[in-house]
């Protein structure tokens, strides 16, 4: 098992899935024949952890003063021997091995209960008739939460299943605290990371260490990590990548974080892990870099040297989750909200469509920064050899695509390759709500797997939409996430609030906005979250253009991302976000549309001037259908069984013809006149999606009209209306 690399995330990400970015890079590195091993350490972590043996080491380890303890953990202490019983059987039940266990878990007499389950009273209204399966997923869930809770308490504050120690890494301006707590002796879960890094290393023997930081609650670990390498094999070369140093430490100059690290790289990681290959593994005197930071005559140095450019999307390779532990991982359900559910529950294979994004203009984003301003798509054919790779090798057929916002056109192309390879996958991503999403590309991507979406409808005010340049209006949104409902795929919105200028007033009307989309059950799912200043978004970069200043310019030595600022409106929007959290809440589960918008505030606001039809007059404001030459025709369903039949009336008769189809759900006939009968079943035969080449608007009237007059009288006529609803597609 001896790699040249060893490529690790540190604890914590995700329990159900394993996080894509050493994948990514472990696939471009089979490309270069570089060898190289990957683990995902939190979930190793987390399975030590949660056993009867680390449960076991766990209660000996608490620190425990009766009088200091709390009624919660006093319980949990009582019921110590129901823990240890019972941890191993219901973890393996989360990761699928054990399905029977969930009869017995919904019974409700089997999982020890603390403070946890005291939210039970709100399951069946929260989840209504919710299948046995999942039902057991979620009170295991909370199970896991109570112990949990009992770390946290008792054994090491910073615990989080999802992030540890993650107030370390949060606008860590200075490197201070974070190295305070780094000379501090190791924490219990630190001892626990350190014994699984121990045995890797040795089995693996790397030259080069590569730690991908995500999130500021991977970076405290990855330090841990890096510190004890560092000491204890001073022949390994260390070096940190990832999302975290891509945004925020881009102006880094404090030389101690070099005391843990050689190197540190910048966006996109395979050309400039690559060139640390080059120079650690071959040596030489003389190294280019590529985006790379490191310690020169004891002074911290940028190096950009390497004129090399990046390397194509189509030519980094498929991501290789190959070494890491895929059968292990635990499906959660810990909230109600449907889309954080999906990101919790299943194992999904992460693939990109495009890297950066099409559209690059919202003034919230980091659009200065190549991870969202440089966009390049990979062709829909590489994709989709991706998608089988990985399922091949994976075993799964789950497939997150975890583009900035996956573009429309390019979604039809993955779509209509995944029905021609005629191949079974589910898929989700994030979109913009553009008017491109017609009715008929909604049921495409249905048709293909698309189970759900999610999109930034951000603040439902037109002027804030605006000010943004989201490119977007709240009729539009209306109108696309009504396309996707009907079609049968889930729609989220993230939904923002306290943005620079916005009013009192027009938080009150987006609340009004998303209670109509919700009331009109075009949206099932959503979050607010409040604004945040980041350095490098246009809002960052020209805070006078928005009405806002930064409380200070001082540049720390550390992480510079997150911004204080002071909105010259004076608006206090903290004070809103509990009525925002709490209506959504509530109108995610179809209640409490009746309610005064006043009631989810226990202070004053001025009444919406949103008249209470505008969603529903949206919906109903259809635009005039006009079909472009250019728009692709495509045919989902089947060969129709024909009959012919004589019709007479008044002396007359002629040769019509009967098309029976059958759909998934039921069957259906249409009747035409025998030579209009048989051209479309020539041209349905011809415009399936089976088939590579595809036929645009254009072809199929002059097909017709070779042979055949008045094509627009056929085209709208009741019997392709018909076929309309059962998959004929105009794209």
């Amino acid at each position: 098992m001896k790699s040249d690399l060893l490529l690790i995330t540190p604890p914590f990400t995700q329990l159900n899935t394993p996080y894509p970015a050493t994948a990514y890079i472990k696939g471009f590195l089979n490309t270069k024949n570089i060898s190289s091993t990957q683990a995902d350490l939190g979930i190793e972590v987390i399975l030590e952890l949660f056993s009867k043996k680390g449960l076991s080491d766990l209660f000996s380890q608490a620190e425990l003063n009766e009088d200091e303890l709390s009624f919660n953990i006093q319980r949990i202490l009582a019921l110590k021997e129901e823990y240890l019983k019972t941890i191993d059987a219901v973890i393996a039940f989360l990761q699928g091995k054990n399905p029977t266990l969930a009869l017995q878990i919904c019974q409700e007499d089997y999982l020890p209960e603390a403070s946890r389950f005291a939210q039970l009273e709100e399951l069946d209204w929260a989840f209504g008739a919710m299948g046995t399966q999942d039902k057991a997923k979620h009170l295991a869930t909370l199970y896991l939460e109570d112990i949990s809770d009992f770390i946290v308490e008792c054994v090491d504050p910073n615990f989080g299943f999802s992030r540890y120690a993650e107030r370390l890494g949060r606008s860590a301006n200075s490197f201070d605290e974070l190295y305070r707590a780094l000379n501090q002796e190791p924490t219990y879960i630190d001892k626990i990371l350190i014994d699984i890094l121990k045995n890797r290393i040795e089995e693996v023997e790397p030259k080069l260490f590569l730690i991908s930081v995500p999130f500021p609650g991977n970076l405290y670990s990855a330090f841990r990590c890096a510190q004890y390498v560092k000491k204890h094999y001073t022949e390994i070369k260390i070096s940190m990548g990832g999302g975290f140093p891509n945004t925020e430490l881009r102006s880094l100059s404090d030389k101690r974080v070099f005391e843990f690290f050689d190197y540190i790289t910048l966006d996109d990681g395979e050309l400039p892990i690559e060139l640390l290959c080059n120079a650690i593994i071959k040596g030489g005197e003389f190294n280019l870099y590529k985006r790379t930071f490191l310690l020169e005559n004891d002074e911290v140095i940028y190096r950009n040297d390497a004129l090399r450019s990046d390397y194509k999307q189509a030519d980094v390779g498929t991501p290789d989750y190959s070494d890491l532990q895929l059968d292990n991982y635990i499906s959660v359900i810990e909230i109600v909200n449907p889309m954080h559910r999906m990101w919790s529950d299943g194992r999904w294979n992460k693939l990109t469509m495009a890297h950066g994004c099409y559209w690059g203009k919202c003034t919230f984003c980091d659009i200065s920064l190549d991870y969202i301003k440089v966009y390049e798509p990979v062709a829909a054919k590489l994709i989709v050899d991706r998608i089988e790779d990985l399922a091949q090798k994976t075993g799964q057929n789950g497939f997150h695509f975890v583009d900035e916002a996956a573009p429309p056109a390019l979604m039809r192309e993955v779509a209509l390759e995944i029905l021609r390879r005629k191949i079974s996958v589910t898929w989700w991503t994030n979109i913009r709500f553009e008017k491109s999403f017609t009715q008929d590309l909604c049921l495409l991507l249905k048709a293909s797997g698309c189970i759900a979406v999610s999109g930034g409808l951000e603040v439902a005010s037109d002027r804030l939409l605006k000010l943004i340049d989201k490119g977007v209006t709240v009729e539009q949104v209306a109108k696309v996430t009504r396309n996707f409902t009907e079609a049968g795929i889930m729609v989220h919105a993230y939904l923002m609030y306290g943005y620079p200028t916005q009013t009192i007033q027009e938080t009150v009307d987006s609340l009004e906005m998303v209670r109509q989309l919700f009331e009109a059950g075009v949206l099932q799912s959503g979050f607010w979250h409040q604004f945040a200043m980041t350095a490098h978004s246009p809002v960052g970069l020209y805070p006078e253009k928005f009405g806002v200043v930064k409380e200070t310019e001082a540049i720390g030595t550390f992480a510079n991302n997150d911004i204080n600022y002071t909105d010259k409106t004076g608006i206090d929007h903290n004070k809103f976000s509990f009525g925002l959290k709490k209506s959504l809440f509530n109108f995610m589960h179809g209640i409490c549309f009746d309610y005064k918008l006043q009631d989810w505030f226990d202070f004053k606001i001025p009444r919406t001037t949103i008249p209470s039809n505008f969603i529903d007059s949206a919906l109903n404001n259809d635009d005039s259908f006009n079909i472009k030459p250019t728009a692709k025709i495509v045919w989902l369903g089947g060969k129709p069984k024909t009959e012919t039949f004589t019709k007479s009336k008044k002396g007359s008769s002629w040769e019509m013809m009967t098309l029976n189809f059958h759909s998934k759900k039921e069957s259906f006939s249409i009747q035409t006149n025998q030579k209009e009968g048989e051209w479309l079943v020539s041209i349905l035969e011809r415009i399936s999606v089976s088939n590579e080449k595809t036929y645009i608007f254009q072809d199929i009237k002059t097909d017709f009209e070779n042979t055949i007059e008045h094509f627009e009288l056929f085209w709208y006529s009741k019997s392709i209306n018909k076929l309309r609803e059962f998959g004929l597609l105009v794209l």
